[in-house]
């Protein structure tokens, strides 16, 4: 541990990292051949659920450059812009409705900082109420199916994706929710925030309703087609990556120009985050073979905090490892020790997955090395990553509200697989 933390702190990759310091106590620690990276490398990586997640990837890159993400937003300003701080409101709720195509926050997060922004910004929104409302929104796409995340955390655990999709819609439904009543609560006690809007007729709603429907109908094909247990997943990806094409097409902007950049994008984040599955997984395979996993979730547990102390721990534990790790890599490198501590305290692996990406949505968007922070300091470079941090603050209380009603509500998650399956 104490290597892998120097490599990290000296720069490398997380990915390399942990491979290095795998490949060393294989050899040295465990006296394992080397032959076992292969081996690890074809276990970990050769899954029909993981195919899913280059083919979402391509969907949602493929809707960000058909030009449907600009219609998307002002159709939902038609519906939700007369809300105190309406706009904020528009990019959480565009946030949840993206995440149901992308899966990724990096893209949510960049995507409305070039189109929300500037709008907010003529409008005379405040800062911190237009850039908390973007950091914090772009998580939604890491909770909301299908998340790439989720689909990890079920190749790995082997459970299944779609029960996992199932628990985290209502979860989803939820945080978007308080995220908005958030941004009312905030502009109803300071009106300077944001101005009031005048509002749009019902004509012009029931316009806007056609610009909603090709991001309605692929949603409710492709969640519908698992959930009706029609497809798996993976089957349902590659349906909406069809989809998206032909959505593409619609709008006149297909061509072979965005679907190589669709595919290389699919390919270099799939490739990314192959490279961490495979090293956390060599990596796993040197703890568990020193007996250091089960000697840690033996700690754990013989602390004796009962079960809400024992969360309570979990939850610090991530929301200090979100501040400095990746997601998936903080999730990879983990999950050997804390899932025997889950199951031990009782909680099912289905719930553990949805409160996992919750505490990692919070790691987005906490400073020093928040993705979310990044990526709208690139986008909108006047602001430094800790003013953006500082904007999102209200809202982050709002997700640690939400981890511990998943805590303390489990149903919450669990109603609707069990309902399905």
């Amino acid at each position: 541990m104490g290597a892998l933390l120097l490599l990290l702190a000296a720069g490398l990759e997380i990915g390399v990292a942990m491979g290095l310091v795998a490949a060393a106590g294989l050899v040295f620690a465990v006296d394992k051949p080397l032959v076992q990276m292969a081996w690890t490398a074809w276990e970990s990586l050769n899954s029909f659920t993981l195919l899913a997640m280059p083919l979402f990837i391509f969907m949602g890159a493929v809707f960000s450059g058909s030009g449907a993400v600009n219609l998307l937003f002002s159709a939902l300003e038609k519906w939700l812009g007369w809300l105190p701080g309406g706009l904020a409101s528009v990019v959480i709720a565009a946030n949840g409705v993206f995440g149901a195509i992308s899966g990724s926050s990096v893209a949510a997060a960049a995507t409305f900082s070039m189109i929300a922004y500037p709008e907010m910004e003529r409008r005379r929104y405040d800062a911190n109420l237009s850039l908390g409302a973007i950091a914090v929104g772009g998580t939604l796409s890491v909770l909301v199916p299908p998340s790439l995340i989720l689909i990890v955390y079920g190749s790995w655990e082997n459970v299944s994706v779609a029960r996992l999709f199932a628990a985290a819609m209502i979860p989803g439904v939820v945080l978007m929710l308080l995220l908005m009543l958030t941004v009312v609560v905030m502009v109803k006690l300071k009106p300077e925030l944001a101005p009031r809007s005048a509002g749009a007729t019902w004509g012009e709603r029931v316009g806007a309703i056609r610009d909603m429907l090709p991001w309605l109908v692929v949603i409710l094909i492709v969640m519908g087609s698992i959930f009706g247990g029609l497809m798996t997943p993976t089957e349902a990806s590659a349906l909406g990556a069809v989809m998206s094409l032909c959505i593409a097409a619609y709008y006149g902007t297909l061509s072979y120009r965005m679907v190589r950049d669709s595919m290389l994008s699919a390919v270099k984040v799939t490739a990314m985050i192959a490279f961490i599955i495979f090293a956390a997984r060599l990596l796993s395979f040197v703890f568990q073979d020193l007996g250091a996993t089960a000697k840690i979730s033996g700690v754990v547990l013989n602390l004796d905090l009962g079960k809400y102390g024992t969360m309570l721990c979990i939850v610090i534990l991530y929301l200090v490892l979100g501040m400095f790790f990746d997601s998936m890599a903080m999730m990879l490198l983990t999950l050997s020790f804390v899932m025997p501590v889950i199951a031990k305290l009782g909680y099912d692996p289905i719930w553990w997955g949805v409160t996992f990406v919750l505490l990692a949505e919070i790691g987005l968007v906490t400073p020093p090395f928040g993705l979310n922070l990044f990526t709208i300091h690139g986008v909108l470079p006047k602001y430094s990553v800790m003013t953006i941090a500082r904007a999102s603050l209200p809202f982050l209380a709002v997700m640690i509200l939400m981890v511990w009603i998943l805590i303390f509500f489990p149903d919450l998650a669990m109603w609707l697989p069990r309902r399905l399956y």
